[in-house]
């Protein structure tokens, strides 16, 4: 017996390949519209990177420093995913409701300390 398709389901091959990233530009896109953080993070996004590549580091320090930026950006997308879905669902105040939107929220957290004690462990070691 096989299990349901979604009719949104992709094809495959090249086809698949090309929706997927026009679909991510359109997410790029409504994340910029739609997401204050995001914009944010991206804002800073830009700034660190270019930063990072005037530092004078050495490339796994500057890849380090770009990439914990990337992870931010990423972990942001991730949460707004969730709490559109959540919202998608119901806009009704509810435990679980709660605890998904923190729970991507606290990732969100990680991810900037994370990013915070690399860039600061980077720089002092360069510096002092």
């Amino acid at each position: 017996m096989s299990e349901p398709v979604s009719e949104f389901k992709s094809k495959s091959g090249l086809k698949r390949i090309l929706s997927a990233f026009f679909y991510s530009v359109d997410g790029l896109k409504s994340a910029w519209r739609h997401e204050h953080a995001f914009r944010q993070e991206l804002m800073l996004f830009v700034v660190g990177g270019i930063v990072a590549m005037l530092l004078p580091i050495s490339a796994f320090q500057k890849l380090a420093l770009i990439g914990v930026l990337v992870i931010v950006l990423i972990v942001e997308l991730i949460n707004s995913a969730i709490e559109a879905v959540v919202d998608r669902i119901s806009l009704d105040r509810h435990p679980l409701s709660k605890n998904a939107k923190d729970f991507g929220s606290a990732a969100v957290l990680l991810s900037c300390g994370l990013a915070l004690v690399t860039w600061a462990v980077v720089l002092f070691n360069r510096f002092y």
